[in-house]
């Protein structure tokens, strides 16, 4: 008896707790700051007048729609097709202009590493302020960090396609 008491007690709590809120105020700060809360006990807090919430229900399922997750047997007869020799085509068209972004990057990183120079750009003039140099190389470096995985990126690409 005491423990289905004690289990009562802790579920009215629970559910009294789950109730969505119904009161909300905007508090506008010293600052001028708005917040917005669920208690308006501060000064300069006012109740805001919300719509209720419209809930509209979805249109019964019609029995002879599939659903997402149902994969349709085959395709449909009117589905486009394209000849073997047409896909062969395209495919290696695509894998020309893969590899050919592959040497435009390995070339762009390459003049990046050769300006990096380990580490050790030249200053420039307008580098007087050990910063902006400081800033300008750790730019190239994340550049040519960014040039290395888009290459491996396209080695990948390349690669799935044999």
């Amino acid at each position: 008896m005491n423990r289905q008491l004690s289990i009562m007690i802790l579920l009215v709590a629970v559910l009294g707790r789950a109730h969505a809120q119904t009161d909300v105020y905007v508090c506008v700060s010293e600052n001028g700051i708005k917040e917005y809360k669920n208690i308006g006990t501060t000064k300069g807090c006012k109740k805001v007048d919300l719509p209720g919430i419209t809930m509209i229900p979805s249109p019964p399922r019609k029995s002879g729609i599939q659903t997402a997750s149902a994969k349709p047997s085959s395709a449909p007869s009117d589905f486009p097709k394209v000849d073997s020799g047409a896909q062969k085509t395209r495919d290696t068209d695509r894998k020309q202009i893969l590899l050919d972004e592959m040497k435009t990057e390995e070339q762009k990183l390459a003049g990046l590493k050769s300006e990096f120079n380990n580490g050790e750009p030249e200053r420039r003039g307008d580098e007087r302020n050990f910063a902006k140099y400081q800033e300008r190389t750790s730019a190239m470096k994340e550049d040519m960090d960014r040039s290395e995985k888009n290459i491996e990126a396209l080695k990948r690409e390349i690669s799935n396609l044999k």
